[in-house]
């Protein structure tokens, strides 16, 4: 079977262009092969062309848009999952333009395909009580309690994505003073988030239980499951899950509905700001590339604005509401009014 030209080229893009000359991280790889597995899908369930047939001919802006619009009307994506995938064709689209120029029309009409807005969703995240009624509830009798209990720990007190927990090593993990943790963002951007030291108890007898103190475990797995096998995203997301209905059984309040692994990383900014945290270091704790991006928590705070509205309050309505409660002849007064 003759090879198409739309194989080599989403290859090469794939395996040699993103991971080498762009530096892309392995998880923006694996988002970018997704959209091709559904572009490929789409194309063979939809169009009648199957993989072995498709040609770079057939990529075009007409099939990208009954793509996009495939993946929201029968797949149901929102928005920004479309916007997800139209990113992947954007790339490789540039790719194309210096690898097959001859087609640079058809590849800039690609481009010109706009993103859709979409609706940001409010910061979702725990009150300081709801995250010691959540951290109580592992069952620290047990090593998987333990585990549990110093992995959710550790997301919330450094602000962790879920990612940068799973991809932890023992070796990124610095227990002697001062305590720190190497954190591998998007971007593989690396970035230091100091511990306290108490905050280092769980997860320090949580390596020492596991043997993950000595040299020869530096690249094992920081948390794994009991197969020793690294943790997924579903497994950690579970282990959570698992907590925070735990938690909601004892107090509804504290704990919403609505509560995924990130909302510990908004907890923890959260409680940072409300504490009088300069949100340059915010910035820096979360890894963000830019303080506008973490200004996004001052917008969603709503006790510090109204502690700033109260602060700078001035009285220019006289307030008449109690003066009848100072009146004993309430009829004079209605009659004043």
């Amino acid at each position: 079977m003759k090879p198409t030209d739309f194989s080599k080229s989403l290859t090469d893009f794939l395996s040699k262009y993103l991971p080498g000359e762009r530096g892309m991280s392995t998880n923006t790889i694996q988002s970018y092969k997704t959209t091709f597995i559904l572009f490929i899908t789409f194309m063979e369930s939809e169009i009648g062309i199957p993989v072995t047939k498709l040609n770079l001919k057939e990529i075009t802006q007409e099939q990208v848009v009954k793509f996009l619009n495939w993946l929201q009307t029968k797949r149901k994506c929102s928005n920004s999952s479309r916007n997800v995938r139209l990113a992947a064709f954007h790339s490789f689209t540039r790719y194309l333009q210096y690898s097959m120029p001859e087609s640079l029309y058809e590849w800039q009409r690609i481009l010109a395909i706009r993103m859709k807005r979409s609706h940001k969703k409010s910061i979702n995240y725990l009150t300081v009580d709801g995250i010691r009624l959540l951290l109580e509830q592992p069952n620290q009798a047990t090593m998987g309690g333990r585990r549990d209990l110093a992995m959710l720990a550790l997301m919330y007190d450094c602000a962790a994505r879920v990612q940068e927990i799973i991809d932890l090593t023992p070796v990124m993990v610095r227990l002697n003073n001062p305590p720190t943790i190497k954190l591998i963002g998007k971007g593989n951007k690396a970035r230091i988030v100091p511990l306290l030291n108490k905050q280092t108890v769980h997860i320090e007898r949580y390596m020492r239980e596991h043997d993950l103190l000595n040299d020869h475990a530096n690249l094992y797995p920081l948390f794994s499951n009991y197969r020793k096998e690294k943790l997924t995203r579903a497994g950690v997301a579970h282990i959570l899950k698992k907590y925070l209905d735990a938690a909601r059984l004892e107090s509804p309040k504290l704990i919403p509905e609505t509560v995924s692994c990130h909302s510990l990383r908004h907890s923890k900014a959260m409680h940072l700001l409300q504490n009088g945290t300069n949100l340059v270091y915010i910035r820096d704790i979360l890894g963000h590339a830019s303080v506008q991006t973490t200004e996004v928590y001052a917008r969603a705070d709503s006790m510090q604005k109204r502690e700033a509205i109260e602060k700078a309050y001035v009285g220019l309505v006289k307030d008449e509401s109690a003066s009848w409660m100072a009146n004993d002849d309430l009829l004079s007064w209605l009659k004043n009014l």
